[in-house]
């Protein structure tokens, strides 16, 4: 099982604490203590959460949905560490050159999260402007992935707009979003 030290869980609790308290709008009617007491239960979903952190995604708690805190990546940009990386391996196999480090679906596994599906996207975007100069994957429908490709959003021109590209694309721009149930 992966865990922290106590000294980087209180480190991540303190940081966690302080933009919930600051993002209140993304929350409403949400305790901090009965998160902690949930997080306190659940160490590999606290280790989850550290490379959310790590990476730069800057999770915070967007809902309460059948009893598990959802927390989603809310850095203003797609997390910095999380960028340059095409969809899933399949995609990093087959390109033939110029390969990227790493692709976005091994990247979420490894961390424990799950990339943001469209309406999870479209749901963030409600709680502020995200992603107004960079782009994040999203999970992609097999028959489209099946086909070659891969689905990404943005925000521009005050609008969520729902991409396609080839899966094995990728840009210093664009990167993923994860979320966490606890």
């Amino acid at each position: 099982m992966k865990t922290l030290s106590s000294e980087e869980r209180e480190e991540l609790l303190a940081i966690l604490k302080k933009r919930f308290e600051k993002n209140m709008s993304r929350h409403e009617g949400l305790n901090w203590n009965d998160v902690q007491a949930k997080l306190d239960t659940n160490a590999e979903k606290l280790w989850s959460l550290n490379e959310m952190e790590r990476t730069g995604g800057e999770p915070d708690v967007v809902g309460l949905e059948n009893g598990e805190y959802m927390f989603y990546d809310c850095s203003a940009e797609t997390p910095r560490d999380r960028r340059n990386a095409c969809y899933d391996r399949e995609a990093l196999e087959a390109r033939k050159e110029f390969k990227p480090a790493n692709n976005a679906l091994d990247m979420a596994a490894a961390m424990g999260i799950e990339i943001l599906s469209e309406a999870e996207y479209r749901n963030l975007q409600k709680l502020g402007k995200f992603d107004t100069k960079t782009s994040s994957w999203v999970k992609t429908p097999a028959d489209i992935r099946k086909l070659g490709g891969a689905l990404f959003c943005d925000f521009r021109y005050g609008t969520v707009f729902l991409y396609h590209n080839g899966a094995q694309s990728y840009y210093a721009v664009r990167g993923f979003r994860g979320s966490l149930k606890v």
